[in-house]
C-alpha cells in the first residue's frame, strides 16, 4: 500500500512539475528596451527627415519612406501631399516607446511651424509649437518612417 501511495504522489509531483514548466514556456519574453546607440540612430533618421522636409526637399525626405510605402506611392505621388505655404523648424525628438515584437517605435516630434503667407491672422502669431507624433518601423537594423503612424 505504501509502495502504491508512493507511485501516486511521485506520479502528481511530475505532472505538477511538467504543468509548470509547459506554462512558463508560455510567458511573454520582457519587452526589449532600444540601446542608447539604436536611440541615436532612429533620432538621427527623424532628424534627417525633417531637415529634408524643411528644406523642402521632399524627393529627399521620399527616401525616408518605409520600402512598403515607396513600393505603393511614386515620389510624385508623395511629393504632392506637401505645402510650400508652412515654415517649419524642428526643435525636438523624442523616442516615446518601442515595440521589440513589431519593431515599431513611437516617435514625438516637436516644431515651431508659421505660414509663409502673411495675413493679419498668422502676422499676429508667428511661430507656433506643435507635437508631432509618427511611427517609425525598423528593418533589416535601418529605420523607416511609417506612413500609417
Amino acid at each position: 500500500m505504501l509502495n502504491t501511495m508512493t507511485r501516486r504522489v511521485t506520479g502528481l509531483c511530475l505532472a505538477l512539475v511538467l504543468t509548470l514548466v509547459a506554462g512558463c514556456s508560455g510567458l511573454a519574453p520582457q519587452p526589449r528596451e532600444l540601446t542608447e546607440a539604436e536611440v541615436a540612430a532612429l533620432e538621427e533618421r527623424v532628424r534627417g527627415r525633417w531637415q529634408a522636409l524643411i528644406a523642402r526637399d521632399f524627393e529627399a525626405a521620399y527616401d525616408y519612406a518605409s520600402p512598403n510605402y515607396r513600393a505603393v506611392f511614386s515620389k510624385g505621388m508623395f511629393i504632392r501631399n506637401f505645402s510650400y505655404t508652412l515654415d517649419w523648424q524642428l526643435t525636438a525628438v523624442e523616442v516615446l516607446a518601442y515595440d521589440a515584437e513589431a519593431a515599431v517605435a513611437s516617435v514625438a516630434v516637436r516644431v515651431m511651424s508659421k505660414s509663409t503667407k502673411q495675413t493679419a491672422v498668422s502676422a499676429q502669431f508667428g511661430f507656433v509649437p506643435s507635437t508631432i507624433r509618427e511611427r517609425w518601423v525598423s528593418i533589416d537594423g535601418e529605420w523607416w518612417h511609417s506612413a500609417n503612424g
